[in-house]
């Protein structure tokens, strides 16, 4: 009879990889919130559509084109989600959103923590779920997506943010568990300077923003125009921080109206201004009357006078027929614009052809609905004047050569295609600068277009002086600039802790 402990180093055999492959296949897997997860059977989940105003209504009107979702298609749309492993709609996202772990609450109607998952990582997911380009991101990494439509990943975190605000009545924000009596400057009111003054805040810091125009919010206010975002929403987000402490000091312009000296008083500070000067095409004309720049049509297409410095107010002058330069985002709001001033011819010139556009193939698809007209491979060459205001525009045809710096077929004049659109309001939107005087004898370093120059953790060429967004990346998206502001933060809160503890050591010593 063999001895049973003869050989007690043996372990039990090992199981063949194919049985142990069978066995996970039975143990069930479960989404971050718990529930089982059956991807065959959500694949065959058609998605659902929010519902969007008639081209015919919209252009009417200056309220958003998306209603938006309701609690129940909300949930329904979550369940689409295979909640990958591997995450590559998070992994797309500049925030890091945990998108699988809010939907995870979503599907089951566990929405105040599916809106919590979404706040985590963003100040303002109500916002980058209507303005982000998603299909270039999130749904554009979305496995559904390969396919089927992508989950609507961006519809669903604007309207948790909704839902989140209007339970809440209002933006959450952190209350500070200490007061650190530390002061902070921030310049600028745009995403990344929101997100900082709220993470200031709720750190226990004394926040002080300085605002150029009369009302908070940079290009959330000023850039972007009501039938894409709400102003109402802008409004509340600054009302939470206003109530939470921090100071807004608008019509305030550094380097004019407080000088960098005075700046430097605080004991840190976070440059958030943006990139908002508009460049020019340098054309014969550009200086005539009814000839604008994106910027300058926008604020006074979207807002009241009251919200705009002096110089600004009055009625806008289009006339019927306008004609738009340019072939992003702000293009096209420069168009949809124009429509909803009752032009009733718009047209969009753009020297290269729609693949080389880098805005968002849904505002071209709603700009077409709404009537636009766009002549691709055209570019303006000439204004043409009559009594002080342009009535036309001189273009040529294009066509594409070898790619440029940027990879795309620099576009070339066709000899003899030269031709004429009549016009009574022409807008260049062609995209914007920082620009050099802003800082002066400031010390902070900057390139050849402005921006300033920062290391990794945002910090800049000036000691205790941190910068993110626009103005350091140039002209991009809103969930770039708060990336671009969460990556300066930690090192911004680790200089104040150790400026506060060289502070106290020397008290001590003194």
């Amino acid at each position: 009879m063999p001895d049973e402990t003869a050989d007690s180093s043996v372990g039990e055999l090992e199981e063949p990889p194919e049985q142990k492959k069978r066995k996970r296949e039975k143990q069930p897997q479960l989404t971050r919130a718990g529930q089982p997860i059956d991807r065959r059977q959500r694949l065959r989940i058609p998605p659902h559509h929010v519902t969007k105003q008639t081209p015919h209504d919209r252009i009417h009107n200056w309220r958003e084109v998306y209603f938006g979702y309701t609690a129940g298609p909300a949930m329904f749309e979550a369940q689409r989600c295979i909640q990958c492993p591997a995450a590559p709609c998070t992994q797309a996202c500049p925030v890091g959103n945990d998108i699988p772990g809010a939907l995870a609450f979503l599907e089951i109607g566990k929405l105040a923590d599916a809106a919590a998952v979404f706040r985590e990582t963003s100040e303002m997911p109500e916002l980058c779920g209507r303005l982000c380009p998603q299909e270039a991101l999130c749904e554009g990494s979305c496995v559904i997506g390969k396919n089927a439509k992508p989950v609507a990943i961006g519809k669903l975190e604007a309207f948790l943010g909704d839902w989140d605000r209007e339970q809440r009545g209002g933006f959450p924000i952190p209350a500070p568990e200490i007061e650190t009596g530390q002061r902070i400057a921030i310049v600028g009111s745009g995403p990344a300077g929101l997100a900082v003054a709220e993470q200031m805040r709720s750190a226990g810091h004394d926040v002080t923003v300085f605002e150029a125009w009369p009302s908070a919010g940079g290009v959330l206010r000023y850039g972007i125009p009501n039938f894409k975002t709400a102003k109402d929403i802008v409004d509340e987000k600054v009302e939470a921080l206003a109530a939470a402490g921090v100071e807004f000091r608008f019509d305030t312009r550094v380097g004019v109206d407080i000088d960098w000296d005075e700046l430097s008083q605080w004991d840190a500070v976070f440059l958030a201004h943006g990139a908002s000067m508009g460049k020019r095409l340098g054309l014969d004309g550009e200086r005539l009357a009814r000839v604008y720049s994106a910027t300058e049509f926008l604020v006074r297409a979207n807002l009241d006078d009251a919200k705009l410095p002096s110089a600004l107010r009055g009625d806008l002058d289009v006339g019927r027929r306008v004609v738009v330069v340019g072939g992003g985002d702000t293009s096209m709001d420069c168009v949809r614009s124009a429509v909803r001033l009752g032009a009733e011819q718009v047209t969009l010139l753009y020297r290269r052809t729609e693949n080389e556009m880098i805005g968002r193939e849904e505002e071209r698809r709603h700009a077409r609905e709404e009537g636009v007209t766009f002549e691709y491979l055209t570019t303006p060459v000439g204004l043409i004047n009559k009594d002080g205001a342009v009535v036309g525009v001189e273009c040529v045809r294009m066509s594409l050569g070898e790619p440029d710096d940027s990879g795309r077929r620099r576009p070339q004049p066709m000899p003899g295609s030269e031709f004429v659109i009549d016009c009574d309001a022409f807008i260049v939107a062609v995209g914007y600068d920082v620009g050099r005087e802003v800082y002066g004898d400031s010390g902070i370093d900057v390139n050849d277009w402005g921006e300033v120059i920062v290391d990794e953790h945002g910090r800049t060429s000036r000691p205790g002086v941190f910068a993110g967004g626009d103005n350091v990346t140039g002209a991009d998206l809103v969930v770039t600039a708060l990336n671009s502001a969460h990556a300066a933060m930690p090192t911004m809160l680790s200089y104040l802790e150790e400026l506060q503890t060289e502070r106290a050591l020397a008290m001590a010593a003194g």
